[in-house]
C-alpha cells in the first residue's frame, strides 16, 4: 500500500456523491456489493445504484435478537452488521473444485474474475477480510481465484458511529474505526448542517476513484467532528470481551465444568460458524450424472459443530456437543494465535446476535475467567 498526496486524504461528500462513487466503481468494472434491505434484515447484495443503500433504517439486536427498525434520519450506514459477512464473496460458500468425464477428460471450474468493491465494510469486518487473506492466501501472489479475489478486492470502509448491542469490536481492537485495508473510508454524519460524508484516502486506488467523484475539502471542524462520533462509539459497545490472556484461559479451562453447562443449551446448529466473517471450514463432495458419463466435485462451508465434521476411520472425534462448542471456542479465540497470528474474532457480535438460544461469546469467557482464579480481574494478565 502506498502514500497518497495530502491533499487527497480529507473531503467530504453529500449524500449524492456516494451515489455517484457506486456509479464510477461500477462504470470501473467492478462488482459493487453494499448493505441493503431484504428480507426484514439489512443484507449485502451487488447494488445497481445508490438508491439501493439503507437509507433511514437501523437494527436492534440482542442475544438470538435482530429486528429491522425505522430511523429518525435518512441515514444509510446506521446499523450494525447484519447475518451475512462480506466472507461470500471472497470465501463462497459453494463453489466447483473441477469436473472430469468417462474418457479421462479434466476441465477447470471456469472462473469470474470480476472484481468485487465492497461498500460499507465497517472496522470489524475489514480486519475478519484480513484475517481471512491470512488464512485463505498465505502466498498472495498464487494464481487462484481466491488469490486473484484479493488482489483485486477494492474496499470503501465505514468507521462506525453507532455499534449494536452485541458489538464488542472494541475489546478486540478492531473497531470501531476501521484499520489498515481500506481504499476509501466514509464517516458519515446527519445532522443540523444536512448529511454528508468525510472521506480519507487509504491507498492511491482510492484516489484515482475519489478523483472522478464530486466532493469538496473538508475543513478541519469536519475532520474533528467525525473523529469524535468514531471516539464516542467505543464508549457504547453492547458487548466486551474479557480483557486477558484467551489463548492461555482457554487451554487451562479445557476441563473446567462450565463447558457442561454451555452444551446443555447449544443446539449445535452452526449458526454462529455460518455467520462468522472468519470461519473458513469446508468439506467436498462427488457428484455424477445419471449415466456416470460426468464427475464433479464441489467444496462447499462445513462446520466443526457438525457430527460428522471430526470423524475419522475410527469414528467421530468430537462426539459430544460439549467438545464441539469447546473446539470452536478455543479454536476461535486461543489456537487461532498458534495457526495465524491473531485471534480468530473480530468483535462484530453476529455469533450472539444469530444463536437461537442466545449464547454470548463473551459471557462464556466471562464465565472461565471467574473460573480459574488466575485470571480474575485482580489477577489477569494483559491479552497478547
Amino acid at each position: 500500500m502506498t502514500s497518497t498526496p495530502a491533499e487527497h486524504r480529507d473531503s467530504v461528500l453529500d449524500r449524492r456523491g456516494v451515489d455517484q462513487m457506486i456509479d464510477v466503481l461500477r462504470g470501473r468494472g467492478y462488482r459493487v456489493v453494499g448493505p441493503t434491505v431484504r428480507d426484514s434484515a439489512i443484507v449485502l447484495e451487488e447494488l445497481e445504484s445508490g438508491a439501493q443503500l439503507p437509507a433511514g433504517w437501523g437494527v436492534t439486536t440482542g442475544p438470538g435478537t435482530y429486528r429491522l427498525r425505522r430511523r429518525d434520519d435518512d441515514a444509510v450506514f446506521g446499523h450494525s452488521s447484519g447475518p451475512q459477512s462480506w466472507k461470500q464473496y471472497l470465501h463462497p460458500p459453494r463453489q466447483q473444485l473441477w469436473s472430469a468425464e468417462s474418457d479421462g477428460t479434466f476441465h477447470p471450474p471456469v472462473e469470474d474474475d470480476t472484481p468485487y468493491a465492497f461498500v460499507g465494510v465497517r472496522g470489524c469486518d475489514l480486519a475478519a477480510i484480513a484475517v481471512l487473506r491470512r488464512v485463505l492466501c498465505p502466498d498472495p501472489d498464487a494464481d487462484s481465484a481466491t488469490a486473484r479475489r484479493f488482489r483485486s478486492l477494492f474496499v470503501v470502509a465505514a468507521h462506525c458511529t453507532e455499534p449494536g448491542g452485541v458489538c464488542f469490536c472494541t475489546s478486540m481492537g478492531t473497531g470501531p474505526a476501521a484499520g489498515p485495508g481500506y481504499d476509501l473510508a466514509l464517516t458519515e454524519r446527519v445532522d443540523s448542517q444536512g448529511h454528508r460524508f468525510l472521506v480519507e484516502v487509504g491507498t492511491d486506488a482510492g484516489a484515482d476513484v475519489l478523483a472522478d467523484i464530486n466532493r469538496s475539502p473538508a475543513a478541519a471542524t469536519d475532520i474533528d467532528e467525525a473523529r469524535a462520533a468514531v471516539s464516542a462509539a467505543a464508549g457504547r459497545m453492547g458487548r466486551t470481551m474479557p480483557q486477558v490472556n484467551l489463548r492461555d484461559l482457554l487451554a487451562d479451562a479445557r476441563s473446567e465444568d462450565v463447558w457442561d453447562e454451555v452444551s446443555n443449551r447449544c443446539l449445535t446448529c452452526g449458526n454462529c460458524t455460518m455467520v462468522c466473517p472468519t470461519c473458513f471450514c469446508t468439506t467436498s463432495e462427488d457428484i455424477t450424472d445419471l449415466t456416470g458419463e460426468h464427475a464433479e466435485r464441489w467444496e462447499h462451508w462445513s462446520s466443526c459443530f457438525e457430527l460428522d465434521y471430526s470423524e475419522l476411520h475410527g469414528g467421530t472425534v468430537r462426539a459430544s456437543g460439549q467438545s464441539r462448542y469447546r473446539q470452536w471456542m478455543s479454536h476461535k479465540l486461543g489456537t487461532w494465535f498458534d495457526q495465524f497470528g491473531s485471534s480468530g474474532c473480530v468483535g462484530c457480535g453476529r455469533c450472539i446476535d444469530w444463536c437461537p438460544v442466545g449464547i454470548d461469546i463473551t459471557e462464556e469467557a466471562a464465565r472461565l475467567v471467574q473460573t480459574l482464579p488466575p485470571y480474575r480481574p485482580d489477577d489477569a494478565r494483559e491479552q497478547r
